[in-house]
């Protein structure tokens, strides 16, 4: 049975940290790029971050770029993000997809047309 699993949302202050993890399980996980998307209340779920499966390229929406960090660890089926200097404007679920074809949007991130297999989502709330 295919999943993905999100972890390590929470609540943390303007300029904090957090890690997400997703864990992928019952598909041939270094066949799909992984991304982590999001989506606010009222808002398009949108594409954050990704990295290829084929030679970890990594790529990110143009708002969050420098400030998170996507990484895998194939050893483990798990894919990270990394956040730092949280903003209000990155409260969302966030989620994570696999893509056996990953498209990139005009704005960094990938196209969450482009997913198979989505996780659950795991909240990220960012105070001020």
């Amino acid at each position: 049975e295919v999943q993905l699993v999100e972890s390590g949302g929470g609540l943390v202050q303007t300029g904090g940290s957090l890690r997400l993890s997703c864990v992928a399980s019952g598909f041939a996980f270094d066949d799909y790029s992984i991304g982590w998307f999001r989506q606010a209340p009222g808002k398009e779920r949108e594409g954050v971050s990704a990295i290829h499966n084929g030679d970890g390229t990594t790529y990110y929406e143009d708002s969050v770029k420098g400030r998170f960090t996507i990484s895998s660890d194939k050893a483990k089926n798990m894919v990270y993000l990394q956040m730092n200097n949280l903003k209000s404007e990155d409260t969302a679920t966030y989620y994570c997809g696999a893509m056996g074809a990953l498209t990139i949007s005009t704005s960094g991130g990938p196209d969450r047309y482009g997913v198979d297999f989505w996780g659950q989502g795991t909240q990220v709330t960012v105070s001020s």
